[in-house]
């Protein structure tokens, strides 16, 4: 059994690997993640080839990238991030309420049930919203997983492309942080080793305490928490940001199970449709911090793309945008999330016109 599973996990390496040195040959943005992930989902789809990928190593690629997020944080930043809590709340709410908006237009055109549907559209982490979905009685927790997966996968591949090319150059600054532009060195090494070792046991204990995506969000506290106290936590190299991305790009790759649905065609169509729609609402919340803030338009449309964390802090690496701010907005909107939409879903689905719907 464990040979297979080994096997199964190095055709999945060796064509997760390939993907990305493909899109990195075609310089493709975020190429070690895009390429690794639709060569995985591919390949798995088309050939009888036996793929597996365990969580451990999504884990592990989290960890590192949860690590570099942290390095982001100095004082400067942390005190500009509180100044725009308010913001952060405004955006938080705009972005739910497309949300729930576009997933009235999947229910009605797939006539899936509302529960399910708003349940899937709210970018609040898929583990977290099939979570609640588990709760609730009359939401199909398969069609809730396609529209997360397929949600984050669509602005994964859509939102790096945007960010990168010419069209939104010029409007704001470009932030470029400590974090950004500070390069590796072997003498530091045993350090980086080190703090990566403690962020990960940090975050199995934070798993213990159900903390929310442990392995991403306790790294990033932790190295923050360091680099507040004046610490200095050495950059990791390009090649281990690299292989993280590869580790949760396969991971990805093997989510997306279209095979286990009805209506596949109609669910797909419409989940495309909203999720592009919800990109447009991004760039338009984007523009909206510019005016507001002295930030950069990557910065700001990073901060409001409905998108995973760890996937926008990867964007916004590659393309000069401020990673403290950034991870400031989709942090918040995750704990928000969190914290009010649960209670608040659960509430409004006993209301008489979610009984029938």
């Amino acid at each position: 059994m464990y040979k297979n599973r080994f096997t199964s996990m190095l055709i999945t390496f060796m064509t997760a690997l390939l993907g990305g040195i493909v899109f990195n040959l075609i310089h493709s943005p975020l190429p070690w993640l895009l390429g690794s992930m639709l060569a995985v989902l591919i390949v798995s789809k088309l050939t009888p080839l036996s793929f597996y990928w365990p969580s451990l190593l999504r884990n592990i690629g989290l960890v590192v990238i949860g690590y570099m997020i942290g390095r982001s944080f100095t004082k400067d930043t942390l005190t500009e991030m509180l100044t725009q809590l308010p913001s952060m709340l405004v955006m938080t709410v705009s972005i739910i309420l497309a949300s729930c908006m576009l997933a009235v237009i999947i229910s009605k055109i797939t006539g899936i049930n509302l529960k399910t549907t708003i349940t899937g559209s709210v970018p609040g982490g898929l583990s977290q919203m099939v979570t609640l979905g588990e709760e609730m009685k009359g939401v199909d927790l398969t069609v809730v997983t396609f529209i997360q997966v397929f949600r984050l996968m669509g602005v994964v591949f859509v939102v790096p492309f945007l960010a990168s090319s010419s069209l939104f150059e010029t409007k704001g600054p470009v932030e470029h942080t400590a974090a950004n532009v500070e390069s590796f060195t072997w003498s530091s090494s045993w350090l980086l080793v080190l703090l990566l070792l403690v962020a990960y046991g940090a975050s199995i204990i934070g798993k213990k305490l159900k903390f929310p995506t442990p392995y991403l969000l306790v790294p990033i506290i932790l190295t923050a928490i360091i680099m507040l106290t004046g610490v200095h936590a050495p950059p990791p190299p390009n090649g281990l940001i690299e292989i993280a991305q590869i580790f949760m790009g396969a991971y990805l790759g093997l989510m997306l199970k279209p095979e286990q649905l009805d209506k596949k065609l109609t669910l797909t169509t419409s989940t495309i449709m909203t999720t592009l729609i919800l990109i447009a609402c991004s760039v338009g919340f984007g523009f909206a911090l510019v005016h507001f803030h002295h930030v950069s338009f990557v910065t700001a449309f990073l901060s409001t793309s409905p998108g995973g964390m760890a996937e926008m802090a990867v964007v916004g690496r590659d393309v000069g945008a401020s990673l403290s701010v950034l991870t400031g907005y989709q942090l918040f909107r995750i704990l928000f999330i969190l914290l009010i939409v649960p209670p608040t879903l659960k509430w409004l689905f006993k209301r008489p016109y979610f009984r029938d719907r």
